[in-house]
């Protein structure tokens, strides 16, 4: 299987490149050109599969160029018990809140306590295995510009991954301090931090800039480098995302949960939209879901997107408790854009470029009218977050990130719209508590029993609520910290350079 550039369909790659490149040299994200098709007997087989059997199902269908045994050596390196703590690395817990039943799929249970583990624990395997078959004896320059989540993810992940570099920009006052902390601290030869002066956005602009800039890219490839992604605009990171929707939906039905065949909602609480987009290509490969529900936080574009076809992101930056979706620019919603005009390349480009130019486009009424059939978009403000972590604790016991949570009450939206609390649902819940104590634990209990560092509060909230706190984070209270660097936006090229020794 091939694929192609969402902006020019004439540029056409494998898959082992698409990973390897990470983004097209138009500037466009590669999407496979066809997509897999599982009938029910497909289903039914992986139904008697654990994880690992379903991912190497999937990611095999996918990249054709890989043999089974890479595919096999990839994914069994990946998702090893001592890395997620079981066999299973996504598993489902059900919580209910006022009347309403939720299977939460969590996804945190990797090295770095959030959803991005599922993906960047396996990326390296493929990018290593991608570079042998394309681009031997070249070093691959990782740059990753994060939110919080992915950053340390894709750290955790390269670290010391031979024949890699990785260089992750995060906004100096967009995180969480335990997000700073597992991103400053962060081990390994091959690594490097720096925090930019501005929002994600700005570091998300700029690392896809120094990707496409002539310039930089010569110079690269004057010293034997090439530039990879380890941020969701990679192949290589949404495949593996894929993956755990159809496991969830396949141990929904090995649970009794739901009959083999019976429609599910998926609730994703999302800013850069890839992991609702992973649920919408395991739909189109078969999965029977009926909506695709987008939560989002006071940076509501997506919300006002779903609702009314126009992308608009010139709008207030909020800073918020959920920080992962402090997002105006949501790169994978190009992907959905491509799908959804049936693969229409120029017309993709002409709403990118005019993202570009005047900050906002307006899709046309087919895409529109597809649109609105499967998707609902809602936001959840401050308050509502941390009524629902609170609210959610008292009646089910379950204690809720606050991305989780605003999944939670974005879906409570959902169900008092339209009345369809019977269609069973699938509710990403995308990092473990302990990485946002303060808020979470001021959701629970008065603000004013709270003091003391970061730490403290993870040790209050485990006193308060008997939940275990996740041993990496544990772990990082006593550890040095290493990158203290700060770096203006326009500054992050020479940066980079810098970072990797080349004038």
């Amino acid at each position: 299987m091939n694929y192609n550039s969402t902006t020019d369909k004439k540029i056409v790659v494998s898959a082992a490149q698409a990973i390897s490149q990470g983004i097209s040299n138009d500037g466009g994200l590669f999407v496979p050109m066809e997509i897999p098709k599982y009938s029910e007997e497909d289903f039914k087989a992986m139904l008697k599969m654990d994880y690992k059997g379903r991912a190497k199902k999937v990611i095999a269908d996918y990249l054709s160029d890989f043999t089974a045994e890479e595919v096999a050596d990839c994914v069994d390196n990946a998702y090893t018990a001592e890395k997620f703590g079981s066999e299973n690395p996504a598993p489902i817990v059900s919580a209910k809140l006022n009347g309403n039943t939720m299977n939460i799929l969590e996804l945190w249970h990797g090295p770095t306590s959030a959803f991005k583990d599922m993906a960047l624990q396996i990326l390296p395997y493929f990018l290593t295995k991608s570079l042998a078959k394309k681009y031997e004896g070249k070093e691959a320059v990782i740059l990753v510009a994060t939110s919080g989540d992915t950053g340390k993810a894709a750290l955790e992940g390269f670290k010391d991954v031979k024949g890699t570099r990785i260089i992750v920009f995060y906004p100096q006052d967009g995180v969480s301090p335990m997000q700073k902390c597992q991103m400053t601290t962060q081990e390994g030869s091959n690594v490097d931090v720096c925090a930019i002066k501005g929002n994600f956005d700005d570091a998300q602009t700029g690392v896809k800039k120094i990707f496409t800039t002539p310039e930089i890219i010569e110079k690269l490839q004057a010293n034997d480098k090439l530039f990879s992604s380890a941020n969701s605009i990679n192949w290589g990171r949404l495949l593996p995302q894929i993956v755990y929707y159809i496991s969830a939906y396949c141990d929904l039905v090995n649970k009794g949960t739901i009959k083999f065949g019976d429609k599910v909602n998926v609730v994703v609480p999302t800013g850069n939209f890839g992991n609702i987009l992973a649920s919408y290509y395991a739909m189109l490969m078969g999965l029977p879901i009926n909506k695709f529900i987008c939560a989002s936080n006071s940076n509501n574009v997506l919300t006002d997107f779903i609702n009314t076809g126009v992308y608009d992101k010139g709008r207030h930056f909020y800073t918020t408790m959920s920080p992962s979706m402090d997002i105006l620019v949501s790169s994978n919603l190009e992907r959905l854009l491509y799908i959804l005009s049936d693969g229409d390349d120029q017309k993709v480009k002409s709403y990118m470029t005019a993202l570009k130019t005047e900050g906002k486009y307006k899709v046309d009424d087919k895409i529109m009218d597809r649109l609105s059939e499967r998707f609902f978009g809602g936001f959840c403000d401050e308050e509502s977050t941390a009524k629902t972590i609170k609210e959610l604790y008292e009646q089910s016991n379950y204690l809720a990130d606050t991305h989780t949570a605003v999944a939670v009450d974005v879906y409570a939206q959902y169900v008092e719209k339209t009345g369809d609390k019977e269609t069973p649902v699938i509710l990403a819940s995308t990092a473990s508590p302990y990485k946002f104590s303060k808020s979470v634990l001021g959701s629970i209990i008065p603000k004013d029993e709270i003091c003391g560092s970061e730490f403290d509060m993870v040790e209050q909230m485990n006193k308060v609520t008997g939940v275990e706190v996740p041993k990496p984070l544990a772990q990082l209270k006593n550890k040095e910290v290493r990158f203290n660097n700060v770096s203006a936006v326009e500054d992050m090229p020479a940066y980079v350079l810098k970072t990797l020794g080349i004038d």
